[in-house]
């Protein structure tokens, strides 16, 4: 790191948890991103600011005026233009030492695999089921770890898949397959800041699994009720007739 870089990150290398070796690990990583929006806007600029070596960004949508009251990747100006751009011009105005590669179109299955070979972890921001089970599904054939987070009217939640652990449930050992009745937020609505709250997790999760300190949400699913400010964790196993992770290692008898 140069004189510019060891000042900027500078806060993080006092923590004994990341130091210089960890914040090398960041600058070395490369993150996915799916999703743009809500929870993508924090988690981006998180990760951005903390010095993540390159993110990859993924949304096909434009910035609407809808989105501003929650997106803050995004900004007026920007109403039209693709998220993905937006985003992007707003991570190089906070860190130009990231690098940046933009995917302005719907993930399709079949381009999940070549994009998970070139990353190191896997941050879940979209807002569609079936969108999430098959990502799920080809993070556990790459063994990439994947944090995912939701929000929906005032409750968020967060957790970590980690298939290269045996203990690691993945999402379809949480959930079964659903339809595109899923509720989202231009339905039901959902409260600015509780976004930012729950992305700002995911952010955490993810320097987490990268510097490798702390205990990563994996088999339990942190749960934020914002009416009553409270948090709560549930823990959650492996299914062991799970369709999509059932091949792996068994667990230890």
């Amino acid at each position: 790191m140069n004189d510019d870089q060891l000042l900027r990150y500078s806060r993080h290398m006092m923590l004994p948890e990341i130091d210089y070796a960890g914040q090398e690990r960041l600058r070395a990583a490369r993150v996915l991103i799916v999703g743009l929006g809500g929870l993508g806007s924090p988690v981006a600029l998180y990760l951005a600011a903390a010095g993540v070596g390159e993110l990859v960004l993924v949304d096909f949508d434009e910035v609407d005026l809808s989105n501003l009251q929650r997106q803050i990747a995004h900004d007026t100006a920007s109403i039209g233009t693709l998220k993905v751009a937006s985003a992007a011009a707003r991570i190089a105005a906070i860190n130009p030492d990231v690098s940046l590669r933009l995917v302005p179109e719907k993930l399709q299955p079949e381009q999940m695999a070549d994009l998970l070979a070139t990353v190191d972890c896997v941050c879940d921001c979209s807002d569609n089921f079936p969108l999430r089970f098959a990502l799920n599904a080809a993070c556990a054939r790459a063994q990439k770890p994947l944090v995912s987070g939701a929000a929906i009217r005032m409750e968020g939640q967060v957790t970590v898949f980690d298939t290269r652990r045996a203990e690691s449930p993945c999402y379809r050992c949480l959930y079964h397959e659903a339809g595109e009745d899923a509720l989202r937020c231009s339905e039901t609505g959902v409260l600015s800041p509780l976004v930012g709250m729950i992305g700002s997790l995911q952010a955490a999760e993810v320097i987490k699994v990268l510097v490798g300190f702390g205990v990563p949400l994996i088999g339990r699913l942190a749960l934020f009720d914002l009416k009553r400010a409270e948090f709560r964790t549930i823990r959650f196993s492996r299914d062991p007739d799970c369709p999509v992770c059932q091949t792996r290692p068994a667990l230890p008898a």
